[in-house]
């Protein structure tokens, strides 16, 4: 007997539905950060009815759980495919190249991402998971700087590095995103892998021609007076 082919179209268009959703939610988010936005604010976004949004979430909170579940296993896939083997084994050049090109491109394609991150008061849940995103990501980053280090750094110098390393990626990521796209983003992205460049250069026994930096001065703090 034949398979009604009736629940698989309704099933196709609550999908679009959603994706439709999901979009103009991400677009208010990011005009008016997650406290500002309501289900009123979104309907109108996606051009549909209050009435039929509630057909799909409940409220402001279950659709931010669901963009933002969507989100992190985005970058969740995006991680997966810089820290690989072949990456790793990279020049520092390159390596920069190769693992801030597809999060840079991956933030500036969904500012909804930083928009709901960064909120103060964004669902539990969402939290809890960029938590464990960025933990799983620092951890990357942790495991590449000790694999390269030259000479190889102690257990809490490691950590500073680290820690340093991930903190200016993700402030040059913020004014990468802001910026205008075009020449302006472009420069931002420049400067970020030029301080990025400059700051691990010496760390991993690379330092490029006139850096005015050293591995001491990068692992060992000053000494305050």
């Amino acid at each position: 007997m034949p398979e009604d082919p009736k629940p698989r179209r309704r099933q196709a268009r609550g999908e679009r539905r959603i994706s439709q959703l999901l979009q103009a939610a991400a677009d208010v988010f990011c005009a008016n950060g997650y406290t500002a936005a309501s289900t009123n604010a979104i309907a109108r976004e996606a051009k549909v009815s209050p009435g039929t949004l509630y057909q799909y979430f409940p409220n402001k909170e279950a659709i931010a759980v669901e963009l933002g579940g969507r989100l992190i296993q985005q970058m969740r896939e995006a991680h997966g495919q810089v820290f690989t083997p072949a990456n790793m084994a990279l020049p520092l050049p390159e390596l920069i190249d190769a693992v801030l090109d597809p999060m840079i491109d991956f933030n500036c394609h969904n500012p909804a991402f930083l928009a709901l991150m960064h909120g103060s008061d964004v669902p539990g849940r969402i939290a809890e998971e960029h938590d464990e995103l960025h933990a799983s990501l620092l951890s990357q980053v942790r495991e590449t700087i000790g694999a390269r280090a030259v000479p190889p750094l102690a257990a809490d110098d490691l950590d500073r590095v680290a820690d340093m390393a991930f903190a200016v990626f993700k402030g040059g990521l913020a004014l990468a995103v802001a910026a205008p796209e075009g020449p302006v983003r472009d420069a931002a992205v420049g400067e970020l892998k030029k301080v990025m460049l400059r700051y691990l250069a010496p760390v991993f026994g690379e330092a490029p021609a006139g850096a005015a930096v050293t591995a001491a001065a990068v692992t060992t703090p000053p000494t305050t007076r």
